[in-house]
């Protein structure tokens, strides 16, 4: 009968103690949202300057020289990474 009890009256076994809770999760998660945007944006903002620089380097007929070892960088790696300045070899050789 206790078990009966205390599903029929409020006992303080409601959602109201923990919508401040809930709340606050739902603002982080906004917060978060916000920040992966921003960050995410970020990330395309750079991604197009890397390639208008790919086409400034088209221009002066540079693109696909590795500006460490003046070699041509691999038609492989740069359809994998089209504002490629460094051969595999050079990249590898910065880790």
């Amino acid at each position: 009968m206790n078990c009966i009890k205390m599903l029929t009256h409020g006992d303080g076994n409601g959602t109201d103690d923990t919508s401040p809770t809930f709340k606050v999760l739902e603002e982080g998660a906004a917060t978060l949202s916000k920040e992966e945007a921003g960050k995410l944006a970020q990330r395309q903002l750079k991604f197009i300057q890397y390639l208008e620089a790919a086409l400034v380097r088209i221009e002066n007929k540079t693109y696909g020289i590795c500006r460490e070892t003046g070699i041509l960088i691999s038609k492989e790696r740069l359809r994998a990474v089209p504002h490629a300045t460094l051969s595999i070899d050079a990249k590898n050789a910065q880790r």
